[in-house]
């Protein structure tokens, strides 16, 4: 129907007659000559209607915003002082021959230049990705698909899908659950990842294996999360940790060049997550905002002053300081709003100190807390904070948790509030996380990644034996503050991994139940393997400039798990639940 796309139509086809097709954008009548901005995904063409066919005319005066048309004309320059350098097509017009409408169309709920509610954004989503902006998101993501199987196709990796329909797993979340009706009173769990499978491939023999793929998670949703997302999942044979984050550096290297023509560093900085926590309070640090947190709990162990000296005396406690430089200009209804900030991650309070003047001692500092601060500590906090006039000094002193996740939030609010984020990428690995950390209930272990993630400590007796120092074998890339991919190598010991299970209170009839074809595949000559996953809503965000994965994701959820296209979830009916053997149970009412 066509002979060119509209974006594509250019000076090199003056004098030629083309056929184009798209939706009208633009329709405007100029003193008895209509002008149209014709769209399809490639761009804008303007196309002009002149009087002298009145038979096309007549039809080009009843078109309206979004009508669906067919055109034939020909392509000529544009009049003087109407060329639009910003349009690839701004040189040139297309005088129309001939018009067809294909379809008309209702008034659009919103017009594709607006900013328009996003919960109407999503029930019109098919309108929404009519934009310009919203089309450029899609098709980065296809580039970036493209780049990574390129990489990994000329790298030996061999592409193979992994079952939707399986059985619940522990990775942290809750499992999206699907009634069996061939084996009623039994369930399948959508995939929380393919980790188990990815593993048995490994023992397969595969050697080298990837998977772009759907995974499911119910849980609490973000910004930068749905309930269903696509990640990138990798898993290699006979492999260490620099194997593995060597070739994934090389990936994204590849990625980045091929796709946005950035060079990335040659090898990733890394860090461990001890230095991470402490410095940043963050375990995916972004590093372009050039501030961190001081530690200055041993200056406070004896100060006449309980919400610096409690913190500081407790073994799980944390006094730090984050210095701000020129934020003493910040105004008191500043500072009260960043108080409210961190109070949104625990923290009872902010406590700072303004230093008008580094020269004049403690007559040039500002603070509520200054009368009971003395000497020593003021010179300590001036001296590994670095302060200069004109600076100011932030406070966190809470459990260490507290302090960590509310002064790591400050520091990058802190970073684009006042314009301290550097331009660029900064790819950062974070490893040697603990292999475990306590349950809310400080009682029970629970895994740092999942239970199949190798210990640094080798030895099943020995690790039983000092659960609380052990390291994991696991690695996390971090891009600009946003944790890209994880993994690790993984356990191909049976007597390791029964260990591991032993210590997160997995008795053996649980394991035997959940994972017991895992257990005796281990038996049979699992080689040593690892791997990691990408999140590639996230990476295609990243690279969008987006403020949501929503923006990448052809037909995303709200916060609340809900689609208002579809309506989903919705009800079923009474003869499928049947079928499923399952009853629902009315709501309690008071």
């Amino acid at each position: 129907m066509r002979s060119n796309y509209c974006g594509q139509v250019d000076e090199t086809l003056i004098g030629q007659e083309v056929e184009v097709c798209g939706w009208v954008h633009r329709r405007r009548d100029h003193g008895g000559v209509i002008f149209i901005d014709l769209r399809d995904r490639e761009g804008l063409l303007q196309v002009v209607f002149d009087p002298d066919r009145a038979d096309i005319f007549a039809e080009a005066e009843r078109i309206r915003s979004e009508y669906v048309l067919a055109v034939k004309g020909l392509v000529r320059e544009r009049p003087e002082g109407t060329i639009n350098p910003n349009m690839k097509t701004g040189q040139v017009e297309v005088l129309a021959h001939e018009l067809k409408v294909l379809n008309r169309a209702e008034t659009p709920p919103f017009h594709h230049d607006e900013q328009a509610n996003e919960e109407l954004r999503l029930k019109y989503r098919y309108l929404d990705l009519r934009r310009e902006s919203m089309l450029n998101n899609l098709r980065l993501r296809h580039k970036v698909t493209m780049a990574m199987r390129e990489f990994l196709d000329a790298d030996g990796f061999v592409d193979v899908e992994t079952p939707m329909l399986t059985r619940a797993t522990p990775e942290g979340a809750r499992d999206y659950v699907v009634p069996s009706r061939t084996h009623p009173g039994k369930f399948f769990a959508l995939p929380q990842s393919p980790q188990i499978f990815k593993q048995l491939l490994m023992m397969s023999g595969l050697d080298r294996y990837y998977q772009i793929v759907r995974c499911f998670r119910d849980e609490d949703l973000r910004a930068d999360r749905q309930p269903e997302f696509t990640q990138l999942d990798i898993e290699m044979s006979f492999v260490d940790e620099a194997d593995v984050t060597g070739e994934m550096e090389g990936m994204v290297r590849h990625l980045f060049k091929k796709v946005l023509d950035v060079d990335l560093p040659t090898a990733f900085p890394r860090m461990s997550y001890a230095e991470a926590m402490q410095r940043y309070g963050s375990d995916k640090p972004d590093l372009r905002i050039d501030l961190e947190l001081i530690e200055v709990s041993d200056l406070m162990e004896s100060v006449d002053f309980k919400v610096f000296a409690g913190p500081a005396a407790d073994p799980e406690g944390r006094v730090a300081a984050l210095c701000l430089p020129q934020g003493s200009e910040l105004s008191r209804k500043q500072i009260d709003d960043y108080t409210d900030f961190v109070g949104r991650y625990g923290a009872r309070g902010l406590a700072y100190i303004k230093v008008n003047d580094i020269d004049a001692g403690r007559d040039g500092l500002q603070s509520p807390i200054m009368k009971f601060l003395p000497d020593d500590a003021v010179n300590g906090i001036l001296e590994r904070t670095g302060a200069k006039t004109g600076d100011l000094i932030f406070f966190g002193a809470d459990k260490a948790r507290v302090v960590n996740d509310a002064l790591g939030a400050l520091r990058v609010k802190l970073g684009e509030d006042r314009g301290l984020v550097a331009d660029g990428w900064s790819p950062l690995w974070v490893v040697d996380f603990p292999m475990f950390e306590k349950d809310a209930t400080g009682k029970r272990w629970t895994a740092l990644h999942h239970p199949f993630t190798a210990p640094s400590i080798n030895d099943a007796e020995a690790l039983r034996a000092d659960a609380g120092n052990a390291l994991s074998r696991a690695y996390d890339m971090v891009l600009n503050g946003s944790e890209i991919g994880g993994g690790s190598i993984r356990i191909h010991d049976q007597e390791l991994q029964s260990a591991v299970f032993d210590l997160l209170d997995i008795g053996k009839e649980e394991a035997e139940e959940k994972f017991g074809f895992l257990l005796r595949a281990l038996e049979f000559g699992c080689p040593p393997h690892g791997g990691i996953a990408f999140g590639l809503d996230r990476i295609v965000m990243l690279m969008a400039g987006a403020e949501s994965i929503r923006d990448v994701i052809a037909f995303p959820k709200t916060q609340s798990a809900h689609c208002p296209l579809t309506n989903a979830p919705g009800e079923v009916s009474a003869e499928q639940l049947k079928e499923a053997g399952i009853r629902l149970r009315a709501p309690r009412t008071e």
